[in-house]
């Protein structure tokens, strides 16, 4: 799913698709950034994660993380002890706020919400929220803005700037894989959401890149980049 800012056009291989939601996965850590600096959770983009020092699930969560660094390496451990301490009645009141996906929290599943069980949100949903914080539409500070922007930047190029956030749910083996953001050019914006299934004989280490890869020949596709 594209969505051309200047144009209001929407683009999707599968529209009908596009409406089925689906668990956030790590793409909440946008919204869980904007919560934890919105209630002081989260204190500022210097914010540290101190590493335990017991073995994670992925090596580059095994260390102190600033905030940036803690949301680009998707780090599970730091953001489930940022949802812990929001807690539930604050975390459903701000994704009510934020007008945010269908999700179902409470102090059971604070800290998984995102991951497992019945939360949802879809590929339209993803890119409503999009644009409204890109628009600076949605009820934050102007600091907590400028800072996710920043934790966002994934690749600057001559051509192109994006910013976003993969995620990946994996739910009685059936793995979801996102990658959300926005696409910014010279003259125009874009906004993404691209949601994909693997087939049963995947390649798990080859699934990883694939959601950037599809979302950039999506746009080779809609003739936005060469």
């Amino acid at each position: 799913m594209i969505y051309d800012i200047s144009e209001n056009n929407y683009y999707s291989n599968d529209f009908e698709w596009a409406n089925q939601g689906q668990l956030p996965a790590s793409t909440f850590k946008i919204a869980n950034s904007i919560i934890g600096l919105e209630t002081g959770v989260i204190e500022s983009a210097a914010t540290l994660f101190k590493w335990d020092g017991q073995e994670k699930q992925v090596k580059s969560w095994e260390q102190d993380l600033v905030l940036k660094n803690a949301f680009q390496f998707s780090c599970v451990p730091c953001y489930q002890e940022v949802a812990r301490n929001i807690g539930a009645k604050r975390m459903n009141d701000y994704v009510q706020k934020l007008h945010y996906g269908n999700l179902k929290i409470d102090s059971t599943n604070i800290d998984n919400f995102w991951l497992r069980g019945e939360s949802r949100i879809s590929q339209m949903q993803q890119i409503d929220f999009l644009k409204r914080f890109y628009s600076g539409k949605l009820p934050i500070s102007e600091r907590t803005e400028k800072i996710i922007r920043t934790i966002m930047t994934f690749k600057e190029t001559d051509q192109y700037k994006i910013s976003g956030k993969s995620g990946l749910s994996n739910e009685h083996e059936n793995y979801n894989g996102w990658y959300v953001g926005y696409l910014e050019l010279k003259n125009n914006t874009y906004l993404f959401a691209t949601n994909i299934v693997p087939k049963n004989d995947f390649d798990f280490d080859s699934f990883i890149p694939k959601r950037l890869n599809v979302t950039l020949s999506a746009f080779k596709e809609v003739k936005v980049l060469k």
